[in-house]
């Protein structure tokens, strides 16, 4: 774990959990040991799950054994689990409890292609399952729900929003999870981002005997490309386009009659990401209207908003992550990269954290960072997460201001249908 300065001081935000004697405050502190020592309890089973994880890395929509390794071990521990919910066969379900007020820990396990967990998504989803079954200890106890949600494909198409549109975050009240980093943060947003697939279609002709019949593909995404790069200039600060071509032909004596590329924008917000796609999409349009190939241009996965911290959550974890001995840093005002968890953040008070660990000075979607993913940092955040996400839950659980505050969200979101 790197300990950083807080830029903001957060760490004497004061308990506003609502204690009203000395026997309530001893009666919450044995909450928060119990759940504290029930993650204790699993903590050779989550750094388990954690290296496993890591060591059979599985790409977007493909993590059939991560999900299974997660499902069975809840399973194990006595939640009722559900496999391959809204229509996505990595997907799961598993709860604990029956109360009325349901708290979500999100689990994202999807790794990168070539380069395994570079984004720490092993570290992500053992300490979701941690928090999950530190908290399901007092569950009964709190009149809790306690919802271990499996969120496939973070890095491609966006399984939250899929989730969400099935239905799955609908009694959620709250939703939590941790992200791995070479730091300790809270508070930041993300950007918004959406992508397309983007096909050029021409006529293949001999490049040396006749490349005048030919109609260059590749000729209408370099031309794209280029557009691209000039508009950068006068987009809106924060925006980003950046892509990959994925086809660019097959022969170098023959004209391309067909290139591919896969593009992504990123803006501050879903609004902006909205105005500036269309003057990106202008520039696919002018190659193939400077060169006559034919454009596909095709929605890849769901648009990811701009994440939105709840303040109270963010509290509660800094107290939790300083009670464990970390130190974290407010990123508040500022943006990293981007996430399904923003869409989560529209309907759902939502905390999004990082968790830190030496990584070398390597930052996420590198194999140096990959290489870190099972040091002890890296187990130590997975425990540390776990406990301090399930401490967030006890001190949501306990304070009736909140239960009234997290309940009526859920009854208004209800009421809209």
């Amino acid at each position: 774990m790197t300990n950083v300065t807080a830029v903001t001081d957060m760490t004497d935000v004061k308990d506003v959990t609502d204690v009203t004697d000395t026997d309530t405050r001893r009666n919450l502190d044995k909450v928060r040991d119990t759940a504290t020592s029930a993650v204790r309890a699993w903590s050779e089973r989550l750094v388990g799950l954690s290296h496993s994880l890591h060591d059979e890395p599985e790409t977007a929509l493909q993590e059939h054994r991560s999900a299974a390794k997660i499902a069975d071990l809840l399973a194990e521990a006595g939640f009722q689990v559900a496999r391959g919910v809204g229509g996505l066969p990595t997907a799961l379900v598993a709860t604990y409890g029956s109360g009325e007020l349901v708290l979500g820990f999100c689990a994202e396990y999807d790794a990168l292609p070539g380069i395994g967990h570079a984004c720490g998504h092993n570290v992500n989803g053992a300490a979701a399952v941690g928090a999950a079954l530190g908290l399901a200890a007092v569950a009964d106890e709190l009149g809790l729900t306690v919802k271990l949600i499996g969120t496939p494909a973070e890095e491609d198409v966006g399984g939250k929003v899929l989730l969400l549109e099935a239905g799955v975050f609908d009694d959620v009240a709250a939703a939590m999870m941790v992200h791995a980093a070479p730091d300790d943060t809270v508070g930041a947003s993300s950007l918004a981002i959406g992508a397309w697939d983007i096909t050029y279609t021409g006529t293949a002709s001999h490049a040396a005997i006749a490349p005048w019949e030919g109609v260059n593909a590749l000729d209408a995404m370099a031309l794209a490309h280029t557009a691209i790069g000039l508009l950068r200039q006068q987009l809106p600060p924060g925006t980003l386009v950046h892509g990959i071509v994925t086809d660019g032909g097959q022969a170098v004596n023959v004209i391309p009659a067909r290139t591919a590329a896969r593009y992504e924008i990123r803006a501050p917000s879903l609004e902006l990401l909205s105005e500036v796609r269309g003057r990106v999409r202008a520039c696919f349009e002018a190659g193939a209207l400077a060169t006559g190939a034919g454009l596909e241009l095709r929605v890849h996965g769901r648009d990811f908003a701009e994440l939105r911290q709840d303040p109270y959550l963010t509290e509660a974890y800094v107290r939790a992550a300083h009670s464990l001995g970390r130190t974290v840093t407010s990123r508040q005002g500022e943006t990293l990269a981007s996430t399904d968890m923003g869409n989560v953040s529209r309907l759902v008070p939502t905390i999004h954290p990082t968790i830190g660990y030496d990584t070398g000075g390597a930052h996420q979607h590198t194999p140096e960072f990959t290489a870190h993913g099972k040091s002890p940092g890296a187990d130590r955040a997975v425990l540390d997460g776990a406990t301090a996400l399930a401490l967030v839950g006890a001190d949501l659980a306990t304070s009736a201001e909140q239960r009234r505050r997290l309940l009526a969200g859920v009854s208004r979101r209800s009421s809209k249908g």
